[in-house]
Parts: C-alpha cells; structure tokens; sequence
C-alpha cells in the first residue's frame, strides 16, 4: 500500500551541506545581486546546495545558476568556460533559522566558489518562489549589499580572478 501523495511529498531528504557560491559578473565588473523572497533585504549571489554528494561542483554550480537566474551555463550566450572555479572553499556556521533543513547535528555548512562572466545584456529570470529583485551592481556597492561576509569577500576577490583591475580603484 502506498502513502497518499500529501504524505510523501512532505517528506524531503535533509539538505547536503556541501554548496556553491557563484559570482555572476559582466566584463566590466558588474555583479549581479539577488534578493531572497522569504528574507527581504537579503541580497546575495547565487548559492545552492549540491544534488547528491557525488555531484561535481561545476554542475552544482551550472544547476544553481539555471534555477535561480535562468542563465544557461553551456548556451551559445554563455558557454561553459564563462564559469570559472576559484578553488576556495569557505567553511561557515550554517544561520539557526536555516538548520532545520540540514540533518540533526550539522551545523557547519562547506562552500565552493564560482565566478562567472556574462554579456552584459544577459536577461535574468529569476525563480519567484527564491528571489524577488535582482539588480547589476558595481563591485564596492555589491559586496556592501551582501548579506554574507563570505559573498561579500568573493565579490571583493573578482578583480584578483577576472585579471582585471577593480574599477573602483583603477
């Protein structure tokens, strides 16, 4: 006998606490920023946790992009080497009002960092059950918006990954 369709569907697996952060920006250094639906004033780059714990960062991060913004990583627009994986891992105490999605005890969460270089006329989509606004920011005024010292940081570290000078400083 199987479980009415309310009842299963109400039960997910907990959250993998293994993510993505991914810094969209254009040529000239402008970051695209997102606003959580459910936390207003929240503004952030694209995150998202992994699938499956075998599920390769990339596409994590090619998956989360898609979801979130409605940028095709791997169109003609925006092709597979527009993303960028920066290598570092941030480690941060997951927020309390998050960890009922993660499973009993884990209170830590590990976050791969991603840049990735779009036209600077990409049309943004974004999923509106996540986030309500999005807004194309200079660097300095982006991460000052950000709600994540890590997203702030990485941010702050696009013009070391770019090979661009910041635009703010010259």
């Amino acid at each position: 006998m199987s479980q009415p369709p309310e009842a299963s569907a109400a039960v997910r697996p907990p959250k993998i606490p293994l993510s993505v952060l991914v810094v969209i920006h254009t040529p000239e250094l402008e970051v695209l920023l997102i606003e959580r639906t459910q936390q207003p004033g929240f503004w952030q780059s694209v995150t998202g946790s992994k699938d499956l714990e075998d599920e390769p960062w990339d596409l994590t991060a090619a998956r989360e992009v898609a979801e979130e913004t409605g940028i095709v990583i791997g169109s003609p627009a925006v092709p597979m080497a527009a993303l960028q994986d920066w290598a570092i891992e941030n480690i941060y105490e997951i927020y309390p009002v998050w960890r009922h999605r993660y499973a009993p005890g884990v209170t830590h969460n590990t976050e791969r960092v991603f840049g990735l270089c779009v036209p600077r006329n990409t049309p943004v989509t974004l999923a509106p059950r996540e986030h309500t606004a999005w807004a194309w920011l200079p660097l300095q005024e982006a991460a000052d918006r950000c709600f994540s010292p890590s997203n702030a940081e990485a941010i702050l570290q696009l013009p070391r990954f770019s090979g661009k000078a910041n635009p703010s400083t010259g």
